[in-house]
């Protein structure tokens, strides 16, 4: 399918995942005609459950929204000051999970489906891309994220002459609240931390005593795994959404220092005894009846998952809404294939956005979504739109995608691999703070909170400046 909109002056976006959906808002309120294309319900993916724009197929979270401390929180503050539709429908669906924002996922794409649908300047197109977009396409967006449909991605390929890179990314299993026993379990978050809709006490914890711990570590060992395919067995995994099982194999107590730590939480029911490991669960939607394991991403296969997932206390009778999965993530050599505004060095054309350009996460996704949607705006009216500051966190995670690789003393380049947004991508201050606000010195933890702080401080200023310089400029030429 092609859309109804004039070539002329239209920009078309290919996938109307978290990317596709927030190029295109950002597109419009531009004032430029888009078309969306989205293949499903016509071809659906191994993830997909829904032909709904800004699907979630995996966590609910969009992480920490701290924007004071966290880079995924300034992140969320910068594309909010950028007028994200993702955002604000995130905002707007919010649902308590201590620190970080987490949405209600039906309420969530609901709401990105209705601003799209209601705007007079989008055309949302339903059909699969089979191949490289029409030639007389002369702008478009490819944010078909890390469920490329193989037509398309071996059409890109063969445009590049590069093999695809690929990593796995696993899913979480969905609990039922009420088949959760509170009389073992209960609710805090760690250190009562408040968080964005919360109250402090927005997780579910079930505690585990070292016997209950070596007993599951070795169940999950032991657990029938998901087959690979031939073509499959390489591919590597994303060190930020391990299977739960990979993290055990790396280790008998790695479950207890990531997902599964004892840290932050008393347990009411016998708080004189200090759980040896505890298993947290948010909730996954506004109702507050589903709740995610969280960390709990796995290729166990169903049988065994729901066999070793009810030895946890407080699950012994759970029921799942959905079990956990696993699917194959591609994306783009992009420091390589890209250059600094998104495009195909070697069909300018097409630029890319979201996951398959190597950034990792919801929010990370939706940010190259925006900028991407800015720079084919700025480009439709003849405008050259610069790049956010690399101080920003925009133009921190632009700058790895489109920058990302390093020569070597020995001078082979290192393999681009998926990142999600870090403070270590950022450039370092000038003059890191010594001092607190009363004069006194800043000692051991307090440095690195205090340098995190300046950092975003630095970012939104400097944000704010690149809008009122560059942004406006280009969207007034």
């Amino acid at each position: 399918m092609t859309g109804t909109k004039s070539p002329s002056n239209t920009v078309h976006v290919v996938g109307a995942g978290l990317a596709g959906s927030e190029a295109a808002w950002q597109l419009a309120e531009a004032g430029v005609d888009v078309v969306l294309h989205e293949m499903r319900p016509d071809r659906m993916t191994e993830a997909h459950r829904t032909a709904t724009p800004a699907e979630l197929v995996c966590s609910n979270s969009f992480r920490s929204d701290d924007a004071a401390n966290n880079a995924v929180g300034l992140l969320h503050a910068e594309m909010r000051r950028l007028g994200s539709l993702i955002m604000r429908a995130a905002d707007a669906n919010q649902v308590p999970a201590g620190g970080a924002l987490a949405v209600d996922r039906d309420g969530f794409s609901a709401a990105v489906a209705a601003a799209l649908e209601g705007h007079p300047r989008i055309e949302l197109s339903r059909g699969e891309i089979s191949g490289l977009p029409p030639v007389d396409w002369s702008s478009v967006i490819v944010a078909t994220g890390p469920l490329t449909a193989q037509p398309l991605a071996e059409a890109i390929r063969d445009l590049t002459d590069e093999t695809a890179l690929a990593f796995f990314d696993a899913i979480a299993p969905i609990v039922h609240k009420d088949t959760i026993d509170m009389s073992k379990a209960w609710f805090q978050s760690r250190y009562d931390k408040v968080g964005p809709g919360g109250t402090g006490a927005d997780y579910i914890n079930c505690p585990m005593t070292k016997e209950q711990y070596d007993a599951f570590v070795a169940a999950l060992l032991a657990g029938e795994k998901t087959d690979f395919k031939e073509w499959e067995t390489n591919t590597p995994y994303f060190d930020g959404c391990l299977p739960i099982e990979v993290m055990a194999e790396r280790g008998h107590e790695t479950l207890r220092h990531g997902p599964m730590k004892p840290v932050g939480l008393t347990n009411p029911h016998d708080p004189t005894v200090k759980p040896y490991a505890i298993v947290q669960l948010r909730q996954d939607n506004k109702l507050g009846t589903l709740y995610n394991m969280v960390g709990f991403q796995t290729k166990l296969k169903y049988g065994p998952q729901q066999q070793i997932f009810r030895t946890i206390p407080g699950l012994e009778n759970a029921e799942f809404a959905r079990l956990g999965g696993l699917h194959r993530n591609t994306f783009l050599n992009s420091p390589k294939l890209l250059d600094q505004q998104l495009r195909l060095r070697v069909q300018p054309r097409l630029r890319f956005a979201g996951q398959m350009t190597g950034c990792e996460g919801y929010v990370e996704s939706a940010s190259i979504g925006l900028i991407a949607g800015l720079y084919a705006a700025a480009e439709v009216r003849g405008a050259n739109l610069l790049p956010p500051p690399p101080t920003t966190a925009l133009g921190a995670l632009l700058g790895h995608i489109t920058g990302g690789h390093i020569e070597t003393v020995d001078g082979p380049t290192r393999s681009f691999q998926p990142m999600n947004i870090n403070f270590g991508l950022f450039p370092p201050l000038a003059t890191a703070p010594t001092r607190k606000p009363d004069g006194t010195r800043l000692k051991g933890n307090e440095k690195t909170i205090a340098k995190k702080q300046a950092m975003s401080a630095r970012a939104l200023a400097d944000l704010d400046r690149w809008i009122a310089e560059h942004l406006r400029v280009a969207a007034a030429a």
